[in-house]
């Protein structure tokens, strides 16, 4: 009974801490699906890697909140719908509610079938930015989440060999921990330039943070 009391604790508090997030309650005002289009926003802001006219693909896309701020930089008016100045693909294990002007493919980026199918979307173009919000299940091993993790961040990167623009930008979500050196040396052997940033958005207590990979190595 203990476990069950404390557990419940646990998640009142949480539900009581999320409720009360100011970028919760920004989403819900501004129409974002959720509160992650901060932390894509804030790494924009302070990087300028999102420009009109670009092509843009968003790897472990659902429910949508970084295409939804895509989208709007994209658009010439910053508008949610409408006219569209660039592309954006999206993809994802889960299904995602369609976003206008978003070109979304549902499957595991882990498999190859589904990487053809992204590379068949492209139609040969390069991207300009690729930004990743993927995570896998964390098990509680910190040795096995870690390994999970790098090999998330290797595929994104094998990804950005063939279909990113010399000078793009990749934008990958880690965990600060066990086998954080390792990712950040991948994104060193693939990228000229590799900046850190843990956006305010990220919640203080989460091991989240972000990882900025620009100027593809040839």
């Amino acid at each position: 009974m203990k476990v069950k009391t404390k557990s419940k604790k646990v998640n009142k508090a949480w539900l009581n801490d999320h409720v009360n997030d100011p970028y919760v309650k920004l989403a819900t005002k501004e129409g974002y699906r959720a509160r992650a289009a901060y932390k894509l926003k804030e790494i924009d802001e302070t990087l300028g890697l999102i420009k009109p006219g670009q092509l843009v693909v968003d790897l472990g896309s659902a429910p949508g909140a970084w295409s939804q701020y895509l989208r709007r930089r994209l658009s010439p008016g910053g508008a949610a719908s409408g006219e569209l100045n660039g592309a954006i693909v999206a993809l994802d294990l889960l299904p995602m509610m369609p976003i206008e002007g978003v070109q979304f493919i549902q499957g595991d980026f882990r498999e190859d079938d589904v990487l053809t199918r992204l590379s068949g979307t492209l139609q040969g173009r390069l991207a300009d930015v690729v930004v990743s919000d993927m995570a896998p299940n964390l098990s509680g091993i910190e040795s096995a989440d870690a390994s999970r993790v790098l090999h998330l961040v290797e595929l994104a990167v094998e990804f950005t060999r063939t279909h990113l623009k010399p000078d793009g930008a990749l934008v990958v979500k880690v965990f600060h921990g066990s086998g954080y050196n390792e990712v950040v040396q991948c994104l060193r052997a693939a990228f000229k330039t590799v900046k850190p940033l843990k956006p305010k958005a990220s919640r203080d207590k989460s091991s989240e943070t972000f990882l900025i990979g620009l100027g593809r190595k040839l």
